[in-house]
Order: C-alpha cells, then sequence, then structure tokens
C-alpha cells in the first residue's frame, strides 16, 4: 500500500516537473523564431529539438552532474545574444541562416571550454570568484530580466502596435495568485502540487472563456529530431572570443543554482569542488549536443530552487522521470502539438510564481555576510548598471566589436561581470580584531 502511495505520489510528482520542464522551453522557439523571421514548420521543428535537448541535458545533470533536481533550460545569456544578431541580420539583410551557423560554432566553442574547466579542475579554482555577493546580484537580474518577458507573456502582449489581451491577462493572474496562495496556504499534498492545481485551474479557466487553442493534427506518428538543421557551423574569432565571457556567466548560473538549491534542501549554501567539476564536464557536453541539434545553449535553472520551495518536492525521482518523458515526446510530433497545447499565459504565470521564491533566495545570497559600505556600494553598482543596461535598443551597440557588443547588450552578464571584478580589485580589509586573531594564531 505504501508503494503504492509512493508510486502515485513519484507519478504525480513526475507530471508537475514535466509541466515545469514545458513551461522554460515552449516559449523559447517561438521567441527564436520571430527574432530570425522563421516560417511555422521550422519553428515547430526547432520546438521538437528544443524539448529534446531540455529533457536529455536536464536528466544527465541529477544523474552524472551536479545531481540534484534542478532542471536545464535554454540559457538566457544566450538567448541574449541570438535575439541581439537575429534583430542585427533581419535589419542589415544579412544571412540569417549564416548567422544561426555562426550561434551554433559559439555553443560548440562554449562546450569545450567547459568540458576543459571541469576535467582539468580549473573551475574549482574559479570558485572564489562566485561569492554570495556574485551569486546573489545574479538571481537578481536574472529575475528582473525576465519579469519583462513573462509579464508580457501573461497579459498575451503580440502585434505591431503591441496590444495586450486583458482576458488572458486576467486568468493568468488568476493562476499567479492560485499557486502563490496554495503554497502559503495549502496543507499536505495541496501545497505540494499547487504549480499543478494552479495551471489545470488557468486551463480550465482558459477552456470555459472559449480561447482555447486546439492544436493542428500531426502529420507523422514518429520523427527524429534533426541534426545540424540550421546548417554545419561557421567559425568566427569574434564569436569565439565571446564564448569565454559566455561561459563566465553560465559557470556563474551554475553555481548559483546549485547554491540556491542546496540552500532550500539543506538550508546551507555551500558548494562541493566535485559537483562543480561533474556539473561544468555535464554543462560542456550539453552544449555540444545543443549545437548539434541547432537548438540555444543550456544551462542549470536557478528558477528550480524556487519551484521545489514552492512545491516541497525534494526527491530526484520524479524529476528524472520528467526529463525522460520530455526527452521521449521529442519524438512524436503529436505529443509535441498536445504539449503546446497549454495556454502560454497559464505557463507563464506558474513560472513566475516561482521566479518570486528565487528572489528572496537571491536575497539571502546577499545577506550571508554583514552588508558594510563596500558590500552595498558593489551591489548598487551592479543592479544599476546591469538593469540600466537592459533598457538600451540592441541597435546602439551594433558599431562596437562583436565581444563588447554582446557583453553590453545582456543586462545580466554586464551586470554580473561588473560585481566579480568589483568583488576581486575592492579587496575588504581585515578588522583590527581580525588581525590581532591572525597573530595570534601564527
Amino acid at each position: 500500500m505504501n508503494m503504492n502511495k509512493q508510486g502515485l505520489n513519484h507519478g504525480i510528482g513526475a507530471l508537475q516537473w514535466l509541466v515545469f520542464l514545458l513551461a522554460n522551453a515552449v516559449a523559447l522557439p517561438i521567441v527564436i523564431g520571430q527574432v530570425f523571421h522563421l516560417p511555422d514548420p521550422d519553428i515547430a521543428g526547432l520546438m521538437q529539438r528544443t524539448f529534446f535537448i531540455v529533457g536529455i541535458s536536464s536528466f544527465l545533470q541529477g544523474w552524472l552532474g551536479h545531481r540534484f533536481p534542478i532542471v536545464d533550460g535554454p540559457a538566457g545569456t544566450w538567448l541574449v545574444v541570438f535575439i541581439i544578431m537575429g534583430e542585427t541580420a533581419v535589419r542589415t539583410g544579412a544571412n540569417v541562416s549564416e548567422t544561426l551557423q555562426l550561434l551554433e560554432s559559439g555553443m560548440i566553442a562554449a562546450g569545450v571550454l567547459l568540458i576543459l574547466f571541469g576535467v582539468t579542475g580549473l573551475v574549482r579554482r574559479m570558485l572564489p570568484l562566485f561569492t554570495p555577493l556574485v551569486s546573489g546580484v545574479y538571481l537578481l537580474l536574472l529575475a528582473l530580466q525576465v519579469s519583462g518577458t513573462f509579464l508580457q507573456g501573461m497579459a498575451g502582449v503580440s502585434g505591431n502596435p503591441a496590444k495586450a489581451d486583458w482576458t488572458s491577462a486576467l486568468l493568468a493572474l488568476l493562476v499567479f495568485s492560485t499557486v502563490l496562495v496554495l503554497s502559503f496556504r495549502g496543507k499536505g499534498w495541496v501545497k505540494s502540487y499547487a504549480v499543478l492545481i494552479g495551471i489545470l485551474t488557468g486551463c480550465v479557466a482558459f477552456y470555459l472563456a472559449g480561447i482555447w487553442k486546439h492544436p493542428a493534427p500531426a502529420e507523422t506518428l514518429l520523427q527524429v529530431p534533426e541534426a545540424l538543421a540550421w546548417g554545419a557551423p561557421l567559425w568566427d574569432p569574434g564569436m569565439a572570443a565571446s564564448s569565454i565571457l559566455i561561459v563566465m556567466i553560465l559557470l556563474s548560473n551554475t553555481f548559483a543554482s546549485i547554491a540556491a538549491m542546496k540552500q532550500v534542501q539543506t538550508g546551507t549554501p555551500g558548494l562541493e569542488p566535485a559537483e562543480l567539476s561533474r556539473s561544468s564536464v555535464v554543462g560542456g557536453f550539453s552544449h555540444l549536443l545543443s549545437a548539434l541539434f541547432s537548438t540555444v545553449g543550456m544551462v542549470p535553472l536557478s528558477g528550480s530552487a524556487g519551484f521545489v520551495r514552492l512545491t516541497g518536492q525534494r526527491s530526484s525521482v520524479p524529476f528524472l522521470l520528467a526529463c525522460l518523458i520530455m526527452a521521449a515526446s521529442a519524438f512524436f510530433p503529436g505529443v509535441i502539438r498536445l504539449l503546446t497545447m497549454l495556454p502560454g499565459p497559464v505557463a507563464y504565470a506558474a513560472v513566475l510564481a516561482s521566479f518570486v521564491q528565487m528572489v528572496g533566495i537571491g536575497l539571502q545570497s546577499l545577506v550571508q555576510t554583514q552588508l558594510d559600505q563596500r558590500r552595498l556600494t558593489i551591489i548598487g553598482i551592479g543592479l544599476l548598471f546591469g538593469v540600466g543596461s537592459m533598457f538600451f535598443p540592441p541597435s546602439v551597440f551594433q558599431e562596437l566589436p562583436s565581444v563588447v557588443r554582446y557583453t553590453l547588450g545582456n543586462g545580466l552578464l554586464f551586470g554580473t561581470m561588473i560585481v566579480m571584478g568589483l568583488e576581486q580589485v575592492w579587496r575588504e580589509k581585515r578588522s583590527d580584531s581580525q588581525v590581532m586573531q591572525g597573530a595570534a594564531d601564527k
């Protein structure tokens, strides 16, 4: 009886994780397709490949990498680079296919670097760069950067000029409120499955409102994800150099995600060198797969910690099961079309509820040490420059070298690099008591 109950809990937990995996993957192909003006069949193919890589990458990290229930999803850092390069290519009349092939080469370069860092142990030596201050500012910048996208998604903003669908916005707000209320006020299984209940509530509400979109029938029963759908990679020195900076932010993201999950699961955010090395190697392999299957590079998503805190689902079994289901679904076009029936505003609302928790985790990371004038100044500079650069249109950086353009055009990358640099350059002075203690120890 207990085993049956445990199996049921794992099944329901896997379904909830599957929805979270889907919610973090379904929006990207649409965004990339709009930026690069891809036809609908190409967008559908990108969605298929994204589902496949998300499932495989998440499973490998949970099984062989860091070994935590942390979803791998399209990296926000890469997504911004895709958007900047895509908008530039379309505006200047450049070959869109060649731009996508350049991005493939960038992901390959990043993948090789991540593997080298993990195998040689260099990633462990880089650990002092990723202080609680860096992790905290990174989590806050990530939440701020995606908040606009998620709120627009909840409101169903589309068209030119942009208009909101206020019916969708109200229903999405219902989902958001339901998830938060159940996660704080719910008891037992209701609290554990708050996200799933909120999503089901939203789906029913959208159906009753008559705005449920029925999927078109699939043309084939079985279809293997296509390799090198964008063509063979094109190598570019600027793209390769930019990959070094991107890898630094990817590692920051990975470290912050692991620290946040350990904070939720154990109450201590300490990082183990072995976890970081394994995660770096698997992350590098995942990037190579992303390039091979022509999608955006993956990274452990910090929002997973908020999801676990929200639902109380700390077991890895439902998570790994959901990852395998996600990867397997990519081979069945009919299943993909069924999964994409989930209304976009509902998915955005459910994920945004998890990001509320992530903001709290970021703040907890910042207050681990006393916030003296030095730390407060570094936080202020990082947030002001990081958030401020998010408001610049991509055309402002068009004439700059590619490395500078990719850095300044990405608020998350820019702000995190500033904090990381200030933490190393502006060293903390030891107090008199610390100096005396050090002398006594000698």
